[in-house]
């Protein structure tokens, strides 16, 4: 039988605070945030929903990136793992905490619907760690081919 492990989450809400940067005694950037998630299921009186908060913690660029462009109720998208710790506190007390750590952070509302539209968010940050972002930069949609408009869509196979 095959080894079979698998631990990967996508996530989607709003933020409940504003995120805030924070920086490990060795200098590594760290956040952690929390996302509001409706959970709709059908109750006595029809359909109702009910919010969870997922607990979020963010890493090196993901970090950067996440305090940067996102703020209090921006919508984003998180993929990451699902991560289990428990610690004793100094009374003896053994606590757990469940979270998400995030490994891409995406936006998901359109510009103009944003908490940040209107704001000035200067140029783009690009962490190397992974592809392109979910939008596009002027220098990116310049590269893209031109697409010729079809009038008449009596010739497509489908």
């Amino acid at each position: 039988m095959a080894n079979f492990n698998f631990n990967k989450v996508i996530i989607g809400g709003r933020l409940t605070a504003d995120p805030e940067l924070k920086t490990t005694p060795s200098g590594i950037s760290v956040t952690s945030f929390t996302i509001a998630v409706n959970r709709r299921f059908g109750g006595r009186n029809g359909e109702e929903s009910q919010a969870d908060f997922i607990n979020v913690t963010a890493w090196r660029q993901t970090a950067e990136f996440v305090t940067r462009y996102f703020k209090k109720a921006s919508s984003i998208c998180v993929v990451g793992t699902l991560q289990n710790r428990n610690w004793t506190d100094n009374n003896g007390v053994k606590h757990y905490a469940t979270e998400v750590v995030a490994e891409e952070a995406y936006f998901v509302d359109a510009k103009n619907e944003s908490p940040m539209a209107g704001r000035d968010m200067g140029q783009p940050y690009i962490p190397e760690s992974y592809g392109a972002p979910a939008y596009a930069t002027p220098a990116a949609s310049a590269a893209m081919p031109k697409f010729e408009e079809i009038s008449d869509d009596e010739d497509l196979p489908f």
